[in-house]
């Protein structure tokens, strides 16, 4: 995939851009076209100042604490809260000098723009064994849209390499809290390396917008400096401390996710679809009319993740409400029977 800084990178959640291309769409829409857990963590009570004073740095520190035991950081120090995971995504390349990334593909696509942006010579590769000599490797741990994982093994020996020539590993893990515990690298982080973590789609209070960074120290202040005080709003502050130690909640909504996407599995490969990779909060398929399935999902005010330059593959998120399957099942019923 050949990117430029000025192309646009596609997303999922443009609703707005669905409801144009299908006017007459019945609402309310059901957005599958993000990796967003459909059913979000109950919102804590939130005092008034949380909204009428600036955040304190204690409110940021606390936050550090509970997400560094969350997480399994060796330091509260080494956590960096940030306004969303795409906010860091956009840092690290500034606080690198200009070098040559290699990018594990494909993959969430704002990384590519982000180092390009910055004047770094990037790549996107298909196989670890392709980074060759580069300074810089990335990589999303699980992978977005694939699900593939990478060991903490070969993680650690990359990092190693990647350190005796002053390089740097960013592994992004932004669905890794939906994952069987092992699959982080936070808990023996290696040298040269940092970590990004996203709150929202685990919690699927995307809107809160936080994400963090897992650095040594010394990075981790590099970011610090970069973000600016009061980067954190004070109630992402008080709704991240309350749901990162619910350890319950999570435990519950995993066990939920795995049963919806095996229940989404079933019903996918029932219209024809192959299921082709994901995470418990996405499934990725291909089917050669995909491109029909989306029209017709779109026409039925359901919206799933294309991609224009792979047009036989679709990503769907998991349905919330008993409804949006019922809704989503019609639709898929409507589209089978056409392509038959």
């Amino acid at each position: 995939m050949s990117l430029t800084p000025l192309e646009t990178v596609l997303h999922g959640g443009d609703l707005d851009a669905a409801r144009q291309r299908f006017p007459s769409a019945p609402e309310p829409w059901i957005d599958l076209s993000t990796g967003i857990n459909p059913q979000a963590y109950p919102l804590p009570k939130l005092r008034r100042e949380v909204w009428s004073r600036l955040p304190l740095k204690s409110d940021e520190w606390s936050l550090r604490e509970i997400t560094a035991r969350h997480y399994g950081a060796a330091d509260p120090s080494m956590i960096v809260p940030a306004p969303g995971a795409q906010s860091l995504i956009q840092i690290i390349p500034r606080l690198v000098d200009r070098s040559s990334v290699a990018i594990l593909g494909p993959t969430f696509g704002e990384h590519v723009v982000a180092w390009r942006r910055e004047g770094h010579e990037t790549t996107e590769i298909n196989d670890l064994s392709e980074a060759g000599s580069a300074n810089v490797i990335v990589l999303v741990n699980p992978d977005n849209p694939t699900g593939r994982t990478v060991s903490r093994d070969t993680l650690g020996g990359i990092a190693g390499a990647l350190a005796r020539r002053n390089g740097l590993l960013v592994v992004d893990e932004a669905f890794a809290d939906v994952m069987p515990e092992g699959t982080s690298i936070v808990p023996d982080l290696p040298p040269s390396t940092i970590v990004l973590r996203s709150f929202g789609k685990a919690y699927g209070l995307a809107g809160v917008r936080l994400g963090f960074a897992v650095a040594d120290k010394g990075m981790a202040s590099k970011f610090g400096d970069r973000l600016g005080p009061w980067s954190v709003s004070g109630p992402a502050l008080a709704i991240g401390k309350a749901a990162l130690a619910d350890k319950d909640w999570l435990a519950q909504s995993r066990e939920r996710l795995g049963k919806d996407s095996r229940r989404l599995d079933a019903i996918l490969v029932g219209k024809g679809c192959s299921i082709v990779g994901g995470t418990p909060l996405f499934r990725l398929v291909a089917h050669p009319n995909a491109q029909f399935i989306a029209e017709t999902l779109g026409r039925h005010g359901i919206h799933v993740r294309r991609f224009p330059q792979q047009p036989t593959l679709l990503r769907f998120g998991l349905p919330g409400p008993a409804q949006d399957w019922r809704r989503l099942l019609g639709a898929l019923r409507v589209s089978s029977a056409s392509t038959e």
